[in-house]
C-alpha cells in the first residue's frame, strides 16, 4: 500500500526533514515506487509537485529535499499502485476547488465494489483510481448536504466528512488526509500516527536514513508543528498511533477536533 505524510503548523515551516525520510520509503526502505506527490499551501493558493517515478530516484524529489519551501499545511503521498496504472494522472495528492478554496486529498489503502456507491456528477475523476473517485464522491456529498456556499462554521462539515469516511471504510482500507488550506484532517483505518512538536524542542533522528536535526536551532519558542505519517518517521520521539475509525482535525498545528 501507499504511505502518507502531512504537516500543520502555526508558522510557515519547511518539511524537508520529514520528506527526506518518507522519500527513502519510495524504493530504498520501502516498496512504494509507483509515483509520489506533495502539495504546499500558501494562503489560498498551493503548489503541487508530482512524479510517476520512485521518490528515492526522482530529481524532483531531490529538489523538495534540498529546497526548504515553507508552508503552514503540506500533504504528501508515495504510491504503491493497486487500482489504476502507474501514471502521473493517478499520482496523489488530488486537488479540487470547493467553495472558493483548493481542497487537497491523499489516500492510503484499497477499496472494493465501490463503483455503484461513488456516483458523481459535478466532481469527476481524471484518472482511474479508487482513491480519486472516493475524493470526488466526498466533495459531491458535501455539496449536496451543505449547499453551494461555504458554512461559517466548518466543524459540522468535517464531522460529516468523518461519517462519509466511515462508510468508505466498509469497502476496504481507507487512511485519508484532507485539507482545505486552513484545516488538516486525518482519518485512520489501520495505519496512521502523528506527533506535535513544541517548545522545548530537541533533536530527532530519522528511521529510514542517517539524518539528525536539532529543532531548537530551526524554530522559535512559539512554534507548533504537527506531522502526520503512515508510520513513525523518527526513532527517538513519541508518536501517537490512531485506532481504526479515529480521525483528527488540526489547525495551525493544534488539535481542534477528534
Amino acid at each position: 500500500m501507499c504511505e502518507l505524510l502531512a504537516m500543520s503548523a502555526n508558522v510557515p515551516t519547511d518539511i524537508v526533514f520529514s520528506f527526506t525520510g518518507l522519500a527513502e520509503r519510495g524504493g530504498v526502505t520501502g516498496p512504494h515506487v509507483d509515483g509520489w506527490g506533495i502539495t504546499f499551501y500558501e494562503g489560498k493558493g498551493n503548489r503541487t509537485f508530482k512524479d510517476a517515478s520512485a521518490s528515492s530516484k526522482s530529481h524532483i524529489a531531490d529538489l523538495i529535499k534540498s529546497y526548504p519551501i515553507k508552508s503552514e499545511i503540506v500533504v504528501s503521498h508515495i504510491r504503491q499502485a493497486n487500482r489504476g496504472c502507474v501514471s502521473l494522472v493517478n499520482t496523489h495528492p488530488f486537488t479540487r476547488e470547493l467553495w472558493g478554496r483548493y481542497w487537497t486529498y491523499a489516500h492510503n489503502g484499497q477499496l472494493s465494489e465501490y463503483h455503484d456507491k461513488f456516483t458523481v456528477s459535478r466532481f469527476q475523476p481524471v484518472g482511474d483510481t479508487d482513491s480519486e473517485l472516493a475524493f470526488c464522491w466526498i466533495l459531491e456529498s458535501v455539496v449536496n448536504h451543505f449547499g453551494e456556499q461555504e458554512p461559517e462554521n466548518m466543524q459540522p462539515v468535517f464531522d460529516y466528512i468523518a461519517t462519509l469516511a466511515d462508510e468508505i471504510r466498509e469497502l476496504g482500507v481507507f487512511n485519508m488526509l484532507l485539507s482545505n488550506g486552513i484545516d488538516l484532517m486525518a482519518y485512520c483505518t489501520n495505519n496512521l500516527c502523528h506527533i506535535t512538536r513544541r517548545a522545548p524542542f530537541g533533536k530527532a533522528t530519522l528511521i529510514d536514513t542517517d539524518v539528525v536535526i536539532d529543532f531548537s536551532q530551526e524554530t522559535t519558542p512559539n512554534d507548533v508543528v504537527t506531522v502526520i505519517a503512515t508510520r513513525p518517521l523518527t526513532n527517538n520521539e513519541n508518536w501517537v498511533v490512531l485506532s481504526p475509525g479515529d480521525w483528527k482535525l488540526f489547525r495551525k498545528g493544534e488539535l481542534v477536533l477528534g
